[in-house]
């Protein structure tokens, strides 16, 4: 290719370049913000609950009880994501970003958990970047939560198990 078909070339593109704008710089900032406060507030009620459930049936400490309590924090992890995703969702309509809210609610979903970018007009794409870390982030808190709830839940199923293998080992030494 010759350097004057370059030229033309990179004249043309030039003509689509994509500058971000404060404004999507505001809005974006403003949603991962409100995104995060979501998150805060959805992991803190998942952690209340959980607790709730955790010192209610404290005295069985059975595996179902405990398995219930953790696939429940997991359940509430996803509505707290999808609550998120909606909001993104809702100001990409209400902008004009998206042509309907069933469009802009899946989306957002792919783009949230960063499976998908490109869909939005150019005046918001900044905001497809902006959604993918929020994601990101948001998905980071949620692991760490359910990783701890998980974790609390191993230890004590595996204190149930030694409990139990030391007194049937008690048991068989008492007998003659």
């Amino acid at each position: 290719m010759d350097s004057r078909k370059t030229r033309l070339i990179w004249t043309e593109d030039a003509v689509d370049t994509y500058v971000i704008s404060l404004d999507e710089v505001f809005w974006g900032g403003l949603l991962i913000a409100l995104t995060m406060a979501i998150h805060g507030m959805g992991m803190l009620a998942t952690l209340r609950v959980t607790d709730s459930l955790n010192a209610r049936f404290e005295q069985s400490q059975s595996f179902v009880s405990g398995i219930g309590i953790i696939i429940l924090a997991s359940l509430l992890i996803v509505l707290t994501n999808l609550v998120e995703v909606i909001l993104w969702s809702t100001f990409f309509v209400l902008q004009g970003a998206s042509p309907n809210h069933s469009v802009a609610v899946y989306d957002a979903l792919l783009n949230y958990s960063t499976l998908q970018a490109g869909y939005l007009p150019q005046r918001w794409r900044l905001l497809e970047g902006l959604l993918g870390m929020a994601g990101l982030l948001t998905m980071a808190w949620s692991t760490g939560v359910l990783y701890m709830l998980a974790d609390d839940f191993q230890q004590k199923q595996m204190r149930i198990l030694k409990q139990k293998r030391e007194s049937h080992s008690r048991r068989a030494r008492a007998k003659p």
